[in-house]
């Protein structure tokens, strides 16, 4: 007769025997999992912060037309989002360490050597050059009448780019910003390309210790997914805040009154 198996030796059982997945194994690492995002989080929302305050100049140069700036940036905006994420991490982490003079500089030791450093330059130049190009667009759209309103109140220009024409940006540039967020985190999958252990690292480390074929990846999937989820819900919540009065307003029926007897 067989000894009577505790609860762990149970579900061990069916995670090694029985389940598709070994979910006693994830848990055993989930804590790793749980770092890998921190990083993959650190890296997105400081690459969209810096390139952001990078994009907020360069859209009003462009849209503004300013002679030498506007086209030096459209150059900017056409080679970051005409080349793929990969190459421009790949030409910072290898490219510039076969320089001499870059090796040799006082920004190879703290930053140009560190892995984690040549993602944030490559993921923060290639985000503000997305954003940079639909805040342009946010703002050359901008209606008429405002700026008019604004002029005829006695705004400067600085007044009124600041107070008129940037909010009224930025309020339409939400929906397609929320897009850049999104394709910004899961681009960061690329960092695991070059040594750091962000989610999808940490998968890749799972899979390879311990031979598996799916569950560093399944784990990493959900995690993403759930970042994703929370982004959305966040922006839908920026969108009813700052979007409301956009919204075209559904009018009542009037209710059916009986004529009287």
């Amino acid at each position: 007769m067989e000894p009577e198996r505790t609860f762990l030796e149970y579900l061990t059982h069916i995670s090694e025997n029985v389940s598709p997945i070994n979910f006693l194994l994830i848990y055993d690492n989930i804590g790793r999992f749980f770092e890998g995002a921190l990083v993959t989080l650190q890296l997105t929302f400081l690459a969209l912060l810096v390139g952001g305050l990078i994009a907020v100049p360069l859209a009003i140069a462009r849209a503004y037309r300013k002679p030498f700036f506007s086209p030096a940036i459209r150059i900017y905006t056409y080679i970051f989002c005409g080349t793929p994420l990969l190459v421009q991490v790949y030409l910072f982490y290898f490219g510039l360490g076969q320089f001499e003079a870059v090796r040799t500089s006082f920004l190879w030791d703290p930053i140009l050597s560190s892995p984690w450093w040549c993602v944030m330059i490559a993921f923060t130049l290639n985000t503000a050059a997305y954003t940079t190009e639909f805040l342009r667009g946010a703002i050359e759209t901008t209606p008429r009448g405002e700026i008019e309103a604004a002029k005829a109140c006695g705004m400067s220009p600085f007044t009124r780019m600041r107070l008129v024409v940037l909010p009224n940006a930025f309020r339409r540039a939400l929906p397609a910003y929320s897009n850049e967020v999104i394709f910004t985190l899961h681009g960061s999958v690329i960092a695991s390309t070059v040594t750091l252990q962000d989610l999808l690292g940490v998968g890749r480390w799972l899979n390879g210790r311990y031979y598996l074929a799916y569950e560093g990846f399944l784990t990493a999937m959900v995690f993403y997914m759930a970042i994703v989820f929370l982004i959305s819900i966040l922006f839908k919540l920026a969108e009813k805040r700052f979007l409301g009065h956009l919204r075209p307003r559904v009018e009542a029926k009037p209710s059916k009154v009986e004529a009287p007897a």
